[in-house]
């Protein structure tokens, strides 16, 4: 979903937002709730997905726009009468791997287009304050960008010593008390403060049970990644940047994405320091470091005399695995591949949905698998990591014809029928799509829903094509 407006999309009364939040740095907007008006709801409507889960209402974006705009002025109505009241949270819970499930909050269909108008007022303001450390959830940026800025800082000599952190259910754990201070640092419009907490403060429906949480906000809501970096705008970026780096010795920097992140430190001695009052300063704002997930690690560069064997240890950020190896000229460099977790976790996800949809015909099936891959590889397809893409492409292969043999087909599928049918609907070849030592990012992969060549029916001879 996009999280920004062009400046060319962008209305004239944005427009002035933006240019006052820039102009004036510690300024207050009293005046803001009346930016969300009929247009900008209709900008809201349009930027959700229509396949995007239904909350407990069960309306999809199909069905509210049967009646677009009365739906959009009813609403305007109930805001500016302050007679809105947000529907309850639907919950559900994802795999995680190892076990482990990942909870997320679905909201209403209203209450979407709802949130997404408030994101778009503060995101206007809020882009002018972030710090060029933070990557996530923000216009023009990416995890790519947050990877190559740790890529080009090893590389510049500028991190010896790595400080790995994260911190633990984020999300949940956020203190409302002290983010609704944290927003009225700019926003002095009561009328919008008090449409977030009314968002905030909702009830959850997990099945049959309700709970109303004290805390946190709920993850997978279209507010909750901009209010996660306003909170950690605060907590983290601004500490780090105004109070820690002036004490230092040597070169220190920070990368974020979100909840994630990572400290890089030219001197040992100053990764200790911090790492040693990390914990408490994040404990002020009533977080929690991961203890498994958070260590010092060494990330210097190799030296040249050693020929052989690993360079310093490795660790993971934002799905890729950073670690030392040698380019083809014999240098060190930083190389990232996907994380063994996050590619055994795409491999089970396309055989799964190649077991649960080998009903489709060939066309749908191969139109969907490119899908998946294509984004696949436009994510990972970094410099280095040519052999686990590779590896994903062989099992979508292994999977589809699997699947495709469990048909029912009164004639077999063979292998060498099914070589004959990839020449007619063939995978992506997977290609380096990001380069993460330079400062731009190079074209997509190739192909996409419609580069094969026309199907041939009698290779797939078989109930439904």
């Amino acid at each position: 979903m996009p999280n920004a407006l062009t400046l060319e999309a962008m209305s004239p009364q944005l427009q002035k937002v933006v240019d006052s939040a820039r102009r004036e740095p510690q300024g207050r907007f009293p005046s803001l709730a009346h930016l969300i008006d009929v247009p900008a709801l209709m900008r809201a409507y349009h930027r959700q997905r229509a396949s995007a889960a239904v909350g407990v209402d069960g309306m999809t974006k199909e069905q509210y726009g049967q009646d677009l705009l009365g739906n959009l002025e009813d609403l305007h109505a109930r805001l500016k009468a302050k007679t809105y009241r947000h529907q309850p949270i639907r919950r559900v819970h994802i795999p995680k791997g190892q076990g482990k499930t990942r909870p997320i909050g679905i909201s209403a269909f209203e209450d979407k287009v709802v949130q997404d108008a408030v994101r778009e007022v503060l995101d206007v303001i809020y882009a002018q304050d972030f710090l060029a450390c933070s990557s996530g959830f923000r216009p023009a940026r990416s995890a790519h960008d947050a990877v190559r800025a740790l890529t080009q800082s090893v590389y510049q000599g500028e991190v010896r010593g790595i400080v790995e952190a994260d911190i633990a259910a984020f999300f949940d754990s956020l203190d409302r008390t002290e983010l609704k201070k944290m927003l009225e640092i700019r926003v002095a419009d009561g009328a919008l403060l008090r449409l977030i907490g009314t968002g905030l403060h909702v009830g959850v429906l997990e099945g049959e049970s309700w709970s109303e949480p004290d805390r946190g906000t709920v993850q997978g809501a279209v507010r909750s990644p901009l209010l996660g970096n306003v909170y950690v705008h605060y907590a983290l970026d601004l500490w780090f940047e105004t109070e820690v780096k002036p004490r230092l010795r040597g070169q220190a920097r920070l990368i974020r994405y979100c909840d994630d992140f990572l400290i890089g430190f030219a001197q040992q001695d100053d990764a200790q320091r911090v790492q040693a009052v990390l914990g408490k300063r994040i404990e002020r704002f009533g977080l929690t470091l991961h203890p498994e997930k958070t260590r010092l690690l060494p990330c210097g560069r190799p030296s040249h005399r050693q020929q052989s064997g690993k360079g310093p240890a490795t660790f993971d950020f934002l799905g890729f695995t950073c670690y030392w190896t040698r380019s083809r000229r014999g240098r060190w460099r930083l190389g990232c591949k996907t994380r063994r977790r996050s590619l055994a976790k795409a491999k089970m996800a396309i055989s799964d949905w190649c077991r649960r949809h080998r009903h489709l015909s060939i066309t749908d099936q191969h139109a969907a698998l490119c899908r998946r891959l294509q984004g696949h590889c436009n994510y990972f397809g970094v410099h280095g990591n040519a052999k686990r893409l590779q590896q994903l492409v062989g099992a979508a292969k292994d999977a589809w014809c699997k699947w495709l043999r469990r048909r029912g087909q009164r004639r077999p599928l063979t292998w060498k029928r099914y070589q004959e049918l990839l020449r007619w609907w063939p995978l992506p070849r997977p290609r380096v799509t990001v380069h993460i030592w330079g400062p731009t990012s190079t074209s997509h992969i190739g192909g996409g829903a419609g580069w094969w060549k026309s199907p041939r029916p009698d290779l797939v001879r078989g109930r439904r094509g």
